[in-house]
């Protein structure tokens, strides 16, 4: 069984910065990618970015690239998603998700709210 919890949401101005967590309760973390999606209003769940099990490869949606940059501590069996330069088109519920192998993202957290300020 695994479970994800995300932690760091927040209100914050346009221009400012959050970081998320994203905490697993697995054996070995180390096994697991690790994403972070999100879901606006009234919109579908997108994804943000993405970090392999080894932490060497990460990949980012085109509207969060250069602003977002998502970590791995395996010591910590954490994730994180440093967020700056925020807008607030980034106002949305953010979810972390893990998977194995070439699965798709199996295991979910339960979200956490960003809203950003004009």
């Amino acid at each position: 069984q695994v479970q994800l919890v995300e932690s760091g949401g927040g209100l914050v101005q346009a221009g400012g910065s959050l970081r998320l967590s994203c905490v697993a309760s697995v054996r070995t973390f180390s096994r697991y990618d690790m994403a972070w999606f999100r879901q606006a209003p009234g919109k579908e769940r997108e994804f943000v970015g993405s970090i392999s099990f080894s932490g060497g490869r990460t990949n980012y949606a085109g509207s969060v690239k250069g602003r977002f940059t998502i970590s791995s501590d395996n010591a910590k069996n954490t994730a994180n998603l440093q967020m700056n330069s925020l807008k607030p088109e980034d106002t949305a519920v953010y979810y972390c998700a893990a998977k194995t192998g070439t699965n798709g993202y199996r295991y979910w957290g339960q979200g956490t709210q960003v809203t950003v300020s004009s």
